[in-house]
């Protein structure tokens, strides 16, 4: 497989929409549609825990792409460096917390877009001061709202969350509805 051309069929502000010629291993050119960032950058995806009680924090948020709520992880862009991950999860979630593992840099929708991403992996003291009555501090363009659930309930919660109309991010079904394949 070979990239031979790439043409930009429309190009906003953040991202672009361009139309990619390849050859593939038959030796035929074929053509595929694709959506590039503007600006190269690593995303965060934060999977937050409340401790001790190891509650899950996730986000319910509105996107104009699917004019719906969707259950996600809190996340961000436009940093490289994962510590970012605490400044996107205060904003968001209003909680604060510590970095305990990162992953490398990772493919977020290849098939569809360059995002670039890593998993932060963030402990949060839910006895701290700081974290007893969290405050958001979302941008105009954002309406989030919190949601804390276990382990134990996340696979019932997000269906009930589907049942109600929202959305919910294929990345959370592969943490939390994996366990019968995997037990």
């Amino acid at each position: 497989m070979k990239k031979l051309n790439e043409k930009i069929l429309y190009e906003g502000q953040w991202l672009s929409v361009r139309e990619t010629i390849y050859r593939n291993n038959k030796g035929q050119e074929l053509t595929w549609e694709c959506v590039h960032r503007n600006r190269s950058t690593v995303g965060v995806v934060i999977v937050a825990r409340l401790m001790p009680s190891k509650r899950f924090i996730l986000i319910k948020q509105y996107r104009p792409a699917i004019d719906g709520y969707i259950i996600a992880c809190p996340a961000g862009l436009g940093f490289d460096d994962p510590n970012h991950a605490l400044v996107e999860l205060k904003e968001e979630t209003g909680y604060t917390g510590k970095i305990v593992d990162v992953s490398p840099v990772l493919k977020t929708g290849a098939s569809l877009i360059n995002d670039n991403a890593r998993v932060v992996y963030v402990e949060v003291d839910e006895k701290s001061p700081a974290n007893q009555n969290p405050v958001q501090d979302l941008e105009d363009a954002e309406d989030i709202q919190v949601c804390l659930v276990t382990k134990e309930n996340a696979k019932d919660f997000l269906l009930e969350q589907i049942k109600q109309g929202h959305h919910v991010a294929s990345n959370l079904w592969y943490v939390f509805g994996i366990d019968q394949w995997i037990n």
